[in-house]
């Protein structure tokens, strides 16, 4: 029995295949994946009903995309220019699908693996303890009726730095911001949201999170949602998933129990305009 865990698959169903393919997947194995199962690749409908359909040999946390899927299904957004999400609201199993979806968590913290798993990654100044209690809170929004009303008031990068003092959904919004859509911030935790670049893009004042002093450093952390990293965060402890395959790179799988990497190439993604 192996675990794998993925990086982004933004839609990329067929090449999902192909890496499963390769790594052997049989139905003593398990997946990880790191959020963002949907949006801008082509076949995210494919992407949702196979994992939903895997049970409990996947385990997955929720990406700024799939939360956006959500808001767009609630009638809270519009979809944009870039989606690629219409087969899913036009799907008769998309209700099933977003219940399913929205029972998933932010984080997986795995001490019998030793892993921690987040979108984005941990803020730095959070403990494993106090990230688990805060995407908790979050969680439980999003398993309930007020769901919904969560998505109304998800979008939005103020208040950019934890305090504890913060409620109702400017402490959910922060919350969601770090574990889901975190790059760059400051010593203090601030976050800065617009720069998406590499680490050479990084905006004065400010580090990639995981080049911080981090508080939960107990546990390796695995996390997506930054392609421009293409899979290398420098850190011993810190795996970068998201290998870039929506944008005709690669999908990546790191088998946790002795850290190899599998990669299948998604160059044909290149020719689809996306």
């Amino acid at each position: 029995m192996s675990t794998y865990a993925l990086g982004d698959i933004q839609g990329c169903f067929d090449q999902l295949l192909q890496l499963l393919e390769r790594i052997e997947f049989n139905k003593n194995d398990c997946l990880w994946i790191a959020g963002d199962l949907v949006n801008r690749g082509p076949k995210s409908l494919e992407t949702l009903r196979f994992l939903k359909s895997l049970g409990s040999q996947v385990r997955i946390v929720l990406g700024n995309h799939d939360l956006h899927l959500l808001a767009v299904h609630y009638g809270k957004t519009h979809q944009r220019r870039s989606d690629t999400l219409q087969p899913i609201l036009d799907a008769p199993d998309r209700k099933e699908l977003m219940d399913w979806l929205r029972q998933q968590p932010l984080l997986i913290v795995d001490e019998t693996l030793g892993y921690a798993m987040a979108h984005a990654g941990i803020p730095p100044d959070w403990s494993l303890k106090n990230a688990r209690k805060r995407s908790a809170e979050v969680e439980a929004v999003l398993k309930s009726d007020a769901a919904a009303d969560y998505f109304e008031h998800m979008y939005g990068n103020k208040p950019d730095r934890w305090d504890s003092s913060l409620d109702g959904w400017d402490r959910l919004r922060v919350i969601t911001n770090y574990l889901t859509r975190m790059r760059f911030c400051d010593k203090q935790g601030t976050l800065e949201l617009k720069t998406k670049g590499s680490l050479d893009t990084q905006p004065k004042g400010y580090k990639p999170w995981f080049m911080h002093p981090r508080k939960a450093d107990n546990l390796p952390i695995l996390f997506g949602h930054w392609a421009a990293l293409e899979g290398s965060a420098d850190d011993e402890n810190v795996f970068a998933l998201d290998t870039g395959c929506v944008w005709g790179n690669q999908l990546t799988a790191l088998r946790l129990e002795d850290r190899a990497r599998f990669s299948c190439d998604c160059s044909a993604l290149r020719k689809i305009e996306l």
